[in-house]
């Protein structure tokens, strides 16, 4: 078992002990990475046991007991076992994020409500789906130019609203990182990464910069994902 800061390793699900924290998944998930980073954010100490991929358990009866869709990332927190990544980040911040991650305000929760189901609804449609698997998870041969090309300019176009939010303030969430901020800034580390077109986004590139100055991100976004190249199995 290895130990990194906040996040001890370990390989099975049944030395995840009861009552302490426990999270699922493959760091090179994109949606396992908005989970590890938050939890990372909000200093919890935590067992990460990888899944998914070449570590398999995703349909073991254990791990179906706990997500019976068999996949990650899987939260189980004391009593509570949660499923759907956003679904996690809610919980973590209305259980340990306080008022920086789930304000006392429903206008508030709800502006970062906003945010995150656009970037599940918009943003990652058209990057993560049709450009990051289109082009990167898609072996050369089995590409198709045109699509990936309509996502690139949808993605753009989904950018160009973020850089237009983020042209007054810090982060979507305000003068300091908030949970609107997770979902959508977890992509810019593969966006700036990819051998693509970037548009000239001055906000987003700024936001970006500070969130790399985090060590959060940077230990658990900022993750190589060449492993996933032309690999459309997982």
């Amino acid at each position: 078992m290895t130990k990194a800061k906040g996040e001890h390793h370990d390989t099975t699900t049944a030395n995840a002990a009861a009552g302490k924290t426990t999270i699922w998944g493959r760091r090179s998930s994109f949606n396992v990475q908005k989970v590890l980073w938050l939890a990372d954010e909000l200093g919890l100490d935590y067992e990460h046991v990888p899944a998914g991929g070449q570590f398999g358990l995703l349909d073991s009866p254990e791990f179906l007991r706990m997500n019976p869709h068999g996949k990650v990332p899987v939260l189980r927190d004391d009593d509570a076992t949660v499923w759907e990544s956003h679904a996690i980040l809610r919980y973590l911040a209305a259980r340990h994020g306080g008022a920086a991650f789930w304000p006392e305000q429903a206008a508030a929760r709800a502006r970062a409500d906003g945010w995150m189901d656009w970037a599940q609804t918009a943003l990652q449609p058209a990057f993560l789906v049709g450009v990051f698997w289109g082009y990167y998870r898609t072996p050369e041969a089995q590409r198709d130019a045109a699509a990936i090309a309509r996502s690139l300019d949808a993605t753009h176009a989904c950018l160009r609203q973020l850089d237009d939010a983020l042209a007054d303030q810090p982060y979507l969430s305000g003068q300091a990182l908030g949970l609107a901020d997770v979902p959508a800034a977890t992509a810019l580390y593969r966006y700036y990464e990819l051998d693509i077109p970037h548009a000239p986004l001055p906000h987003v590139r700024a936001w970006y910069e500070r969130l790399q100055a985090r060590p959060a991100y940077r230990r658990q976004v900022m993750v190589p994902f060449g492993e996933l190249q032309g690999r459309l199995e997982f």
